[in-house]
């Protein structure tokens, strides 16, 4: 499966909302950190299968702040990837870090997350219940907190 990666271009490409909706239920959330990031699709052939945002939020620092990869798409490598490429960026953009944060429930992504090299640097506690008006459930789990990670270059 050959997958082609390219930058949003606002012209010619519709907000992947559901895309983005994979990743942070909040529509609001997403117009804001949209507005002012870097995203990155991934396609096979024409259909469009990942994403990724990017923002600048510290100095010499970036954020993953969306990145999502259609369900039947999981499983293959394709958020690696797309995670290999936001950090790429971040570097290009001469950046000495990135960071990432994802939910206590996101057992996956924290896995994939410490495998690619970022570290545990906080808790948000209550952050999905502060933000987010319906509780999020993954497998089983409530998703409460937010789990802060940092990949320093």
């Amino acid at each position: 499966m050959e997958i082609q990666f390219r930058l949003f271009d606002p012209n010619h490409d519709i907000i992947p909302y559901d895309l983005l909706l994979l990743a942070d239920p909040s529509k609001q959330l997403i117009d804001d950190y949209f507005a002012r990031g870097i995203c990155f699709l991934a396609f096979v052939k024409e259909e469009l299968i990942g994403e990724f945002v990017l923002i600048h939020t510290h100095p010499m620092t970036y954020e993953i702040v969306n990145i999502a990869v259609r369900e039947e798409y999981q499983g293959k490598g394709i958020g690696k990837q797309l995670l290999q490429i936001a950090i790429e960026t971040a570097q290009k953009l001469n950046a000495n870090a990135i960071e990432i944060g994802t939910g206590n429930s996101s057992l996956q992504q924290l896995k994939l997350y410490q495998k690619s090299g970022f570290r545990i640097i906080g808790i948000d506690h209550e952050f999905f219940i502060r933000n987010y008006e319906e509780e999020i459930y993954e497998d089983g789990i409530q998703c409460r907190d937010m789990i802060r990670l940092k990949k320093e270059f």
